[in-house]
């Protein structure tokens, strides 16, 4: 068996992110291992932004990123204080870009061991438009991905399987 010392948790911030944060620490203490939360904020985002501003509108697209940052770094603290999992054992990583390219090379950077990411992001359109960065993160990762079901998709697949 691998020995798992960094997990990395690919975290979007939507409905599922304290679920998903309190799993992987409870693989990371199982294991004995640091975290390593990463969460992208997808440049098409940013980039929608800036097209708004180009339009004559007041929005900022420096300050959209730094806005998005900052109240997932505020969620995260309560989770973090909530979960009980050490702080100086998790490394957070905010970044801008394509989801899945920084994710993998977040990986290879931190040399992370195994990822722990939800099927869901913050919306199920891109999964429609794009294909899911989940799905692509199990395709194209050189480490093992662990995904995370919430409560209520056990349920709906529970219902779904037995008919």
């Amino acid at each position: 068996m691998t020995d798992f010392k960094k997990i990395m948790v690919a975290a979007a911030f939507g409905p599922y992110t304290e679920g998903l944060f309190l799993y992987a620490a409870g693989l990371a203490t199982r294991f004995n291992a640091d975290l390593v939360v990463a969460s992208i904020i997808n440049a098409r985002d940013v980039a929608a932004v800036r097209r708004i501003v180009d339009m004559g509108y007041e929005v900022d697209g420096e300050h959209y990123v730094s806005g998005i940052k900052a109240e997932r770094q505020q969620i995260l603290d309560a989770i973090v204080q909530k979960s009980g999992f050490p702080a100086k054992r998790i490394k957070t990583i905010f970044s801008t870009g394509n989801p899945v390219e920084a994710l993998l090379n977040i990986i290879l950077e931190e040399a992370v061991d195994m990822v722990v990411m939800g099927l869901k992001g913050r919306t199920d359109l891109e999964h429609v438009l794009v294909g899911s960065v989940a799905d692509k993160m199990f395709h194209r990762s050189p480490v093992t991905v662990v995904s995370y079901r919430d409560p209520a998709s056990v349920q709906r697949l529970e219902k779904r399987i037995q008919g």
